[in-house]
């Protein structure tokens, strides 16, 4: 099956036609969103709403806040979502990343252009999957998040075994005109999805899904 027929658009149309808008990513601002995002590596979401509760009774997500945590503190926080120590000196690298840009995304998307994600994996903690959410929820760029559920979507559609992130990351591409909303809601639809359909626990047949329809075969 050629890796390149998967109708991408087609995709993203159907699942938002049978599941409904997802609403990710779950914040009420962008520093919160960037906790979540590395709070999630290697738990899951139940475990990093914990964290958040943590952080947000204490910090409010304000940026200030959290840079005056100690890392002792910062680490008892969030120690819900594991690998506490990690996460929190990424939680500090992170935050000094932004903080010396004043926090100014518009600027930083800016100063960096093409070259903002290959910026974002030289800091301390941040691996492929957790710069394109940053660049998908943080900057509103068009990007695809190639996490565990799309590689579990994406190999049972195209019969397949993608078991890196960049090996699906290269394979995939958006359609041009794809905006930076959808690009959101496709990597919520596909979680969704994942959880629902292809799981251990819920593995099963899901009733809209083809792939020969979505890769124009008959």
């Amino acid at each position: 099956m050629d890796k390149q027929k998967i109708d991408i658009r087609l995709l993203f149309e159907t699942l938002l036609k049978e599941m409904g808008p997802q609403g990710w990513w779950p914040a009420e601002s962008k520093p919160e969103i960037i906790l979540g995002a590395i709070l999630v590596q290697n738990t899951n979401w139940s475990n990093v709403e914990k964290s958040l509760e943590n952080l947000k009774v204490i910090t409010q997500f304000s940026s200030h806040k959290i840079k005056r945590l100690s890392l002792e503190e910062l680490e008892l926080l969030i120690r819900p979502s594991g690998f506490y120590k990690n996460k929190a000196q990424t939680i500090k690298a992170v935050f000094a990343w932004f903080e010396q840009y004043n926090w100014d995304y518009q600027f930083i998307n800016q100063q960096y252009g093409e070259k903002l994600r290959e910026e974002l994996l030289t800091i301390k903690g941040i691996g492929f999957e957790t710069a394109d959410v940053l660049l998908v929820y943080i900057f509103d760029r068009p990007v695809f998040i190639a996490d565990a559920y799309a590689r579990r979507l994406f190999g049972w559609l195209q019969d397949d075994t993608f078991n890196t992130y960049d090996k699906l990351y290269k394979v995939i591409k958006l359609p041009e005109d794809f905006t930076d909303t959808e690009a959101q809601e496709f990597h919520g639809l596909i979680d969704e999805f994942g959880k629902r359909y292809l799981t251990n626990k819920t593995k099963k047949e899901n009733p809209f899904l083809n792939r020969n329809y979505l890769t124009g075969l008959k």
